[in-house]
């Protein structure tokens, strides 16, 4: 058998979309929320959780069930600070 064969593959994917949208969501809410506090707060507050949890969530990334959080966190983060940015733009621009 190989690898492709014993992979769950719909219930990882669906597990990570699950994990990356309340990343995502996590992300933009409580960012949204210090950006009206000090937006300099906002940014370093998301580098230095981003950076401290890294570590530990990359080290999960050969687990066979944690892989698919670690997907999920990842794409979840990426896809948040896109957000953020593309609200950041509209904002400057309006």
């Amino acid at each position: 058998m190989t690898e492709d064969a014993t992979t769950p593959w719909g219930t990882g994917l669906t597990v990570a979309a699950f994990v990356a949208a309340v990343t995502a969501g996590a992300i933009v809410v409580l960012s949204l929320g210090l950006v009206r506090v000090q937006p300099i707060l906002a940014v370093g507050l998301n580098l230095v959780a981003v950076g401290g949890l890294a570590p530990t969530v990359w080290g999960w990334r050969r687990r066979p069930v944690w892989r698919w959080f670690v997907l999920g966190s990842a794409v979840g983060v990426v896809v948040g600070w896109l957000v953020l940015l593309g609200m950041a733009i509209k904002a400057v621009v309006a």
